[in-house]
């Protein structure tokens, strides 16, 4: 997953690590939760954020997460959103064969 921050494309994960802090960060009882909150359209911005610096710490640029308050974020709030909802959507996704 990829997203344009201060104008340099950035890859995203999350790793087992990053979702272990999403659950510690975030108000759900459980990362599925979280999940069922994106489906349905009502996660928060808070949620987005948390996601965007889990998914930046998971390939080691926790400075480039601890900056995102204040990033330009190319495409704005609603490409943030989408990437945040394909982030979390891909760390539930099994792999093929």
């Amino acid at each position: 997953m990829t997203l344009v921050i201060d104008g340099e494309a950035r890859v995203m994960r999350l790793t087992l690590g990053a979702l272990a802090g999403l659950e510690a960060a975030l108000a759900e009882p459980s990362l599925v939760a979280l999940v069922e909150r994106f489906e349905q359209g009502r996660f928060s911005s808070s949620d987005v954020l948390a996601l965007l610096k889990a998914g930046l710490e998971g390939v080691g640029a926790a400075d480039v997460a601890g900056r995102l308050d204040h990033a330009e974020i190319e495409g704005g709030p609603m490409a943030a959103a989408r990437a945040a909802a394909q982030l979390i959507a891909r760390a539930f996704v099994v792999p093929g064969p």
